[in-house]
């Protein structure tokens, strides 16, 4: 949950627990905006349950006096007053706070006298649940068809309960109130209004108690919190749980150790469930919100992979649950093929009825190998060979699609093609256009990218350890190795641009250079996949002013016609991908270059509160004094928080 009282857009405001997020904006309301960057409401395993949430006081919307802010960890605070003037000061102040747990919302409003003689409030909230998948939300200005859907509304004692069925897919949202409202009025619309009619003692005050509950398809309900305080200390007590025994030395540079204590007490809060190979229970990173609020198998695998020396417990449940979603046939539409690690799993109904391919969805080059790098960076980092054993199966089924479908046998390199139904770029870069020429020219065809052969190098080579030391399998450990060094031999013959001293971005189809200078070269080094010549002239050459803003390694170099500050993927710096060049620039001993990345980014993460974002723009530091926030940007994203820890790792904390 965010506690530093920034909001990610137009003041909107978030509270974050495991799948549920809401997003209000400064008073505390929920508008039903749609579409944009930022939608509000009440979120859970990816619908809107909550779309309305609106306060009057005698009739009219309040005054904000403070807006709403989070000092206290897990609740959100503002002061509300009736409108008027200097001349006329409110006769009441209402005292809001809010708080998400797991599926459900709690509110707790305190309308407070101004007066010593006693008076009467009038309250209404308006409610609603419209129960809009976040695929519709999005600014991509699709609509789907959705032949059958109901929506309904029952009026309780103590409240009112939303239904929405469609189908074998049936959701519900019931909103319950301490004490009862007086009455539930219709509106016009499908929203109904609660009201309650307050007499409030002379410089005395009432209490209202809110608690909304979802109830996603599929799923039990649970049991609304008692209050904003529970929900508090409860959180309180998860972060503890994750964070006690974590030693984070303070040293010579706080601000870095400072940086970690907040990325682990906000992965503590951004894990979701998901289940093993055998059904059992694991909380695994969720990639961000508001859009990601889910498992995505790059993301998953790179935060574990950052927290590892610092929390293993990360990788130890994001194994199996990778493991349990990877694919043993091939489906053309979510483009699965045997032995693929998922790139994304999603619940709401537009995947549960195939509108969306997402519901689990393949379309990653880099998951799979990003999957066996983290196996075997799990036993080499915690002696624990137990995963190896009982993922053997999996991690052997991986070697295969990266030998056979993904492209090493037939290619030469891991490939992909633009999936018309989902991702154009199926690399970390995936948006469109983000593989390009240094002109900005596009892909076309089957794309080889950097980044990814990287991955499957390092995939091979740990792959090859454990076939040696944990399966006692040395011809297939051979046949590995092997395979990793032609990989190499053949990267640097068909990648590296002489005249730019430099690998290319990716080939295409015909085995053409996409010569755009990009951070992915950072990954090469973090993957070991450069010799230690090339690996060193890379390494400085992405500390060069085109390339370093001063917060961060930019994803493409300026000067270039594919460079624009404020595009997603050609001029942005996104905190992962330093986190990664950093590792990469320490693996070759670049150690000076690997602290001035790692100050960049500490130092943008002190001007934002503490915390990395997903992604910022690419303005360089001597330009404007402070970060600049990349308008898209997911507020919390779990690679962005386990950051702080893989540059810990990179420099040593001092």
């Amino acid at each position: 949950m965010t506690t530093d009282g920034q909001g990610y857009e137009q003041g909107r405001q978030l509270l974050v627990c495991g799948e549920t997020f809401a997003a209000t904006d400064p008073s505390g309301a929920l508008t039903a905006v749609r579409g944009g960057s930022s939608p509000d409401g009440l979120f859970v395993r990816d619908a809107r349950h909550l779309c309305r949430w609106q306060l009057t006081v005698d009739g009219a919307a309040p005054e904000v006096l403070a807006p709403m802010s989070y000092e206290q960890e897990g609740v959100g605070r503002c002061v509300l007053v009736r409108r008027g003037g200097r001349q006329e000061p409110s006769p009441y102040t209402v005292f809001r706070e809010q708080a998400v747990a797991e599926a459900s919302f709690v509110e707790r409003l305190r309308v407070v006298s101004n007066r010593p003689a006693p008076t009467t409030v009038r309250i209404a909230l308006t409610v609603d649940a419209d129960f809009t998948d976040q695929f519709e939300l999005r600014s991509d200005h699709r609509t789907y068809v959705k032949t059958g859907a109901v929506r309904t509304r029952e009026v309780l004692d103590d409240g009112v309960e939303f239904t929405y069925t469609r189908g074998d897919w049936c959701s519900s949202t019931t909103v319950t109130s301490e004490p009862p409202p007086d009455g539930v009025e219709e509106t016009g619309t499908g929203a109904r209004r609660l009201v309650w009619t307050l007499d409030l003692p002379g410089q005395g005050g009432a209490e209202l108690t809110l608690r909304v509950v979802a109830r996603p398809s599929g799923t039990e309900p649970v049991r609304a919190p008692e209050s904003p305080a529970a929900v508090s200390s409860e959180l309180a007590d998860t972060v503890r749980e994750f964070t006690d025994g974590v030693e984070l030395p303070a040293g010579a540079w706080p601000e870095l150790s400072q940086a970690c204590a907040r990325g682990l007490a906000d992965l503590a809060v951004l894990r979701v469930a998901a289940a093993g190979p055998d059904g059992e229970r694991h909380l695994v990173p969720a990639a961000g919100v508001p859009w990601f609020l889910t498992l995505l198998g790059r993301d998953a695998a790179l935060t574990s992979l950052f927290a590892l020396p610092y929390r293993p417990e990360l990788a130890a449940a994001t194994l199996p649950v990778l493991a349990a979603t990877q694919a043993t046939e091939a489906v053309e539409g979510p483009v699965a093929q045997p032995g693929k690690i998922v790139h994304e799993v999603r619940h709401g109904e537009l995947a549960h009825f195939g509108q969306v391919p997402f519901g689990r969805y393949y379309g990653s080059v880099d998951a799979t190998p990003l999957f066996l790098v983290l196996l075997g960076a799990y036993v080499e980092q915690t002696g624990d060979a137990g995963p190896a054993r009982r993922l053997e199966s999996h991690a052997r089924a991986a070697v295969g699609w990266m030998l056979d479908h993904g492209g090493l046998t037939s290619r030469g390199y891991l490939v992909y093609r633009a999936d018309r139904g989902g991702l154009a770029n199926q690399n970390w870069k995936d948006s469109p256009g983000a593989i390009c020429a240094a002109d900005g020219g596009r892909a076309t065809g089957p794309v080889m990218a950097a980044g990814a052969q990287g991955y499957a190098y390092d995939a091979l080579r740990r792959t090859a350890t454990l076939a040696r030391t944990v399966w006692s399998d040395a011809v297939y450990a051979d046949l590995l190795e092997q395979a990793a060094s032609d990989l190499r031999d053949r990267f640097v013959r068909d990648f590296w641009m002489p005249e730019k001293r430099f690998p290319a971005l990716a080939l295409d189809g015909e085995g053409r250079q996409l010569d755009a200078l990009a951070s992915d070269a950072g990954h090469l080094l973090w993957s070991g996949l450069l010799d230690k010549e090339y690996g060193e002239e890379v390494g400085r050459r992405l500390l060069e002013p085109d390339f370093f803003s001063g917060w961060g390694v930019r994803t493409v170099a300026s000067g270039q016609g594919a460079y624009h500050p404020l595009s997603y993927h050609r001029g942005s710096v996104w905190p992962h991908d330093n986190a990664l060049i950093a590792l990469g620039l320490a693996r070759y001993g670049l150690h000076d270059e690997a602290r001035v990345v790692a100050g960049g980014l500490i130092a943008a993460a002190s001007a934002c509160g503490g915390r990395l974002p997903e992604v910022l723009a690419g303005y360089a530091r001597s330009t404007y004094p402070g970060p600049v926030p990349y308008p898209y940007a997911c507020q919390r994203e779990s690679r962005s928080a386990a950051a702080p820890l893989a540059l810990l790792t990179a420099v040593g904390g001092g």
